[in-house]
């Protein structure tokens, strides 16, 4: 295993000093994040473009040795927006920059894009997915062109009301990653994030003994359910108001329980610290330290 980080908090800092510290700090990979350069998402930690999706074959490689020349690894691209967005054009605008990520990657001889399934809200899963059944094999066909394996995040995206109620990634359940992996599975696997279970309540290790082998990439964050905002609001707003992002040891995790499924699986891959707590938020020294914070946490069980 290797443990890096998530470069999304860093918006203004051009990657070259981002990989710069991550590699003083002692991290050994990064996720790329590559927004689109002129109108990223406008949300929390999103946004971000460290890389052009539009730069060239030349280029692309030159990012990739700089970063190696660091010790670097670069453990994927990172652009998660919603492909199965209710609006054609955000979508189709979406699904043609996933598509130019795609094309980075392989230019950057990067074997992985970590995205969300997408999901429009207002439908039931199943229209979800008879949705996403027509969008994605085109999607999976490009991606599969060009060597690049796609890794969606089991992240439902219900944070606000304007993702509520069914929110915006449908690909968190096992109900429908058994039907992802049953389509797609040669293709597509899961970046692994176990926050998103503790607020659903599912059991995490089960989940982790189900779909260990199907995980390509693995996001540590951690989540701290406030049971006061949950008693106000009871499970049916989703999670609103009662689900706290933390770094990890911050929040209800075990991690020496999720690490030792992750062994059992035999999943070696990275392991990428993702950072939305806004404890430690405000200033780029703020990020820093809750990913310095998450990497002492972290460093004893990734070897």
């Amino acid at each position: 295993m290797k443990l890096g980080l998530l470069t999304a908090p860093f918006p203004d800092t051009p990657l070259g000093e981002v990989a710069e510290w991550a590699r003083s700090a002692g991290f050994e990979a990064l996720e790329i994040a590559c927004w689109p350069k002129a109108s990223g998402a406008s949300r929390r930690y999103a946004g971000t473009s460290h890389i052009d999706a539009g730069t060239s074959a030349a280029q692309a490689k030159d990012i990739a040795a700089e970063l190696a020349g660091k010790g670097l690894t670069i453990s994927g691209l990172g652009f998660y927006p919603n492909p199965l967005h209710p609006d054609q054009a955000h979508r189709g605008a979406v699904i043609d920059h996933l598509k130019k990520v795609i094309v980075l990657a392989s230019r950057m001889g990067v074997s992985l894009v970590n995205t969300f399934c997408g999901g429009d809200a207002s439908k039931t899963i199943d229209a979800n997915w008879e949705a996403a059944q027509k969008v994605w094999p085109e999607i999976i066909a490009h991606a599969r062109e060009h060597g690049v394996k796609l890794a969606f995040e089991n992240c439902p995206m219900i944070f606000s009301y304007d993702e509520w109620p069914g929110g915006h990634n449908i690909a968190y359940s096992p109900y429908i990653w058994r039907r992802i992996l049953e389509a797609w599975g040669g293709d597509v696997g899961m970046n692994f994030d176990p926050s998103h279970l503790v607020w659903q309540m599912i059991d995490k290790e089960r989940f982790i003994r189900e779909f260990g082998p199907h995980m390509l990439h693995v996001h540590a964050k951690d989540l701290m359910i406030d049971h006061d905002g949950l008693y106000e609001r009871g499970i049916l707003s989703a999670g609103i108001g009662w689900q706290v992002p933390r770094m990890p040891g911050l929040g209800d995790i075990n991690w020496s329980t999720i690490f030792s499924g992750l062994y059992r699986a035999g999943y070696d891959g990275p392991v990428i610290i993702e950072h939305e707590d806004r404890r430690f938020e405000g200033s780029d020294e703020k990020v820093k330290r809750g990913f310095l914070l998450a990497r002492d946490v972290l460093c004893p069980f990734v070897k």
